[in-house]
């Protein structure tokens, strides 16, 4: 089967992270057998905003095309306004930007479908292509377009709604965001698959920093289910979370929550991997809880390190209350760290509470607290727990499981519109 992958987050020479769970879907649909092409448009950085701003100046840096881990990418430009100005449009404008494109690649690679991740522009961007390529699309819902850009305003809740009443196939990444669309019209045309790991990272950073890990909680068996204070002083713990340092990831509640804690455990370190709006503000709450020497701010880092980071560690707590799915909570899993997550979000697909992981209730301190209590006071429930976490996503949420679901999804797509044809031209 030949793909059409459409998605404006793909990893460029520029930002090779961003939009990585997209790179990594598209390497398994290729490892199945199937040909991918990719198409990830990039905003028009005219002068003199690709001088006066990072974010446009990146822009600007992207070449029009290249080839990623085997993978044709092209970057063609389309226009974008600041501030997301005129966004219902964003879709249509993305289309005129690359409407060329799609019609010369169609010449020498007949793709059999249009994939285009998230709503709005590439959805968008999607739906008008089809009526000249005439080929079915599927489009991936990961978060954004129901968790905040219907919320925005009417007329964008209206032009995302319209997108997917088009699109022939939806795909949503969790449970959760097929249920906030549930009485939509367009519901039926659903299908969840969730994000995957690759597990070249498992056994590329599970080995070294497994065994530190295990050497920790083996040593605190030794001590005993029930620690004394003096045991529990002497024995690092590292607490550790992944994200963008905004506040819906609730790094707030986890620093607090050190804060809480801090005196049975007195080396206890929280690392917080990632940047972002709300760093500042976060960095003066450790300075006022003066936590200044168990918590510490690792910046962006590159996603190998980030795989080595959690899985040195003893815990992985993100209490993110708007998350449209959460890889890194199954990243989390797969190395073999008890992994803590919130109720009601997309990562209740892959953790039940108290069997292969913790759930908290959103926004809630006390229960942050209870849960790193129950794992650095036992151990033994600690390791249970993360060891079943690292075989449900062994054996359910890879990156090849993600791919069979949604080959699956191309195969029904292709099959119906065959269907169709031949009744149509049936006298």
């Amino acid at each position: 089967m030949k793909i059409l992958v459409l998605s404006h987050m793909y990893p460029s020479a520029v930002n090779p992270v961003y939009g990585i769970f997209i790179q990594k879907q598209v390497e398994a649909l290729i490892q199945l057998g199937h040909e991918v092409r990719v198409i990830a448009p990039v905003p028009l950085a005219p002068w003199p905003l690709s001088v006066l701003k990072s974010k446009w100046r990146s822009y600007a840096a992207i070449p029009k095309r290249d080839r990623i881990a085997d993978v044709d990418v092209y970057y063609p430009r389309y226009l974008e306004f600041p501030r997301s100005f005129l966004r219902e449009h964003s879709g249509t404008m993305m289309a005129r930007g690359i409407q060329r494109l799609v019609r010369e690649i169609r010449q020498e690679f007949s793709f059999d479908v249009i994939h285009a991740h998230v709503a709005l522009p590439d959805g968008g961007a999607a739906v008008v292509l089809k009526e000249s390529v005439k080929v079915p699309v599927v489009v991936t819902i990961h978060g954004q377009d129901f968790q905040s850009t219907i919320h925005i305003r009417q007329s964008l809740r209206q032009k995302v709604f319209a997108i997917l009443n088009k699109a022939d196939r939806i795909i949503t990444v969790s449970t959760k965001l097929q249920r906030l669309v549930q009485d939509q019209p367009f519901a039926g045309k659903i299908t969840v698959i969730n994000n995957g790991i690759d597990l070249e990272d498992v056994v590329a950073v599970s080995p070294e920093a497994k065994g530190t890990l295990d050497n920790r909680l083996t040593t605190a068996d030794n001590l005993g289910g029930d620690e004394s204070s003096t045991d529990k002083a002497r024995t690092t713990k590292m607490v550790v979370s992944v994200s963008n340092l905004k506040k819906t990831k609730g790094i707030d509640l986890n620093i607090e929550a050190v804060a809480r804690i801090i005196q049975d455990y007195p080396n206890l370190i929280y690392h917080i991997v990632g940047d972002g709006e709300e760093r500042q503000s976060l960095e003066d709450l450790v300075n006022r809880l003066n936590l200044q020497e168990h918590v510490v701010f690792l910046g962006k880092l590159p996603h190998a390190e980030t795989m080595k980071q959690i899985a040195a560690a003893d815990i992985f707590c993100l209490p993110s209350w708007q998350e449209g799915f959460g890889a890194v909570y199954i990243e989390a899993m797969s190395q073999g760290v008890p992994t803590i997550g919130v109720r009601g979000e997309g990562i209740e697909d892959a953790i039940s509470h108290g069997q292969n992981g913790l759930l908290v209730r959103p926004q809630n301190v006390n229960d942050i607290v209870d849960a790193l209590n129950l794992l650095l006071f036992r151990p033994d429930r600690a390791r249970a727990l993360a060891d079943a976490g690292r075989q449900t996503v062994l054996h359910s949420f890879t990156w090849e499981h993600c791919a069979r679901k949604t080959i699956a999804v191309y195969e029904q797509l292709l099959t119906t519109a065959d269907e169709n044809a031949d009744r149509r031209i049936v006298p």
